[in-house]
């Protein structure tokens, strides 16, 4: 099986490294050149595309998407979609996010639940789940749409940012969120892979979703580090991005994943995950 990936970043590069024996070749997209040891990288910007990806699409067996939209649209399908829809790939993922929910008051929710995206980045990127979906009905493909929770990994994790000075303990009461290990998604996505469902939607998540300050305080018991004093949300100093993350409340279930695509987390909380990686 010959793999195409948009977009190799710190999740899909992860899946790419863990899962590159079952693929003949690999081809990614980056926005600067890049040696990755058993990858043809090909440069895809909003400056410059590499003339070859029209015929690297030719030749791929599973496309995987881990670009976010830009500009209103998806760069990928804005830029290929006559040689996707060409393409031989049998199993199409696109990663989105759990951002599309929206606020749902801490209730849990699951794939049924509409999305009620309330911010522009996330609107656009139903907007983008949408437009793929819309590609597979329209060639038969079998475009699944894989939405994330807040991901997390070695080299990405609270230990980064208590070593760091950066970690904050923010106590907004009631506020929670949903994590997942990236070694979780790479065994979700290598799951789909082997049983294609054109239209599916996945959330991709843990079991538990968890107050943040917990997972910080958590961190620094475990590694021995100082604990960051707890800090009153209407005070903090946040950035207008991580203050939006707050105006969203919500438990997102995983059931599909398990029951759908056998899918054993091997992190199913922030307590195993934070432990492995220490």
């Amino acid at each position: 099986m010959n793999l195409f990936v948009f977009g190799l970043g710190y999740t899909a590069g992860h899946f790419v490294a863990r899962e590159r024996a079952r693929f003949a070749t690999v081809t990614a997209t980056r926005q600067a050149p890049a040696a990755i040891d058993g990858v043809a990288v090909r440069v895809f910007s909003p400056d410059a595309t590499d003339p070859r990806i029209t015929g690297d699409l030719g030749r791929a067996d599973a496309i995987l998407v881990s670009i976010p939209p830009d500009s209103g649209h998806d760069p990928a399908l804005h830029a290929f979609s006559d040689a996707i829809a060409g393409s031989p790939a049998r199993w199409i993922g696109y990663l989105s996010t759990i951002g599309v929910y929206g606020d749902q008051s801490g209730a849990w929710i699951d794939e049924a639940t509409p999305p009620a995206p309330t911010h522009q980045r996330t609107r656009d990127r139903v907007a983008a789940e949408e437009a793929w979906a819309a590609l597979g009905a329209r060639t038969g493909k079998a475009v699944q749409v894989f939405r994330l929770s807040g991901i997390y990994g070695p080299g990405r994790n609270a230990f980064e940012k208590l070593r760091q000075g950066k970690a904050q303990r923010i106590v907004k009461p009631g506020q929670v969120f949903n994590r997942i290990h990236v070694d979780d998604i790479a065994t979700t996505l290598a799951a789909s892979l082997d049983r294609p469902r054109p239209g599916a939607i996945y959330n991709v998540t843990d079991d538990e979703p968890a107050p943040p300050q917990d997972v910080t305080a958590y961190a620094a018991e475990l590694a021995g580090l100082p604990l960051p004093p707890a800090i009153d949300f209407d005070t903090a100093q946040l950035s207008p991005m991580a203050r939006s993350f707050y105006g969203e409340n919500k438990r997102v279930r995983n059931r599909l994943i398990r029951e759908e695509l056998g899918v054993r987390l091997a992190y199913p909380t922030y307590r195993e995950g934070l432990r492995a990686l220490v």
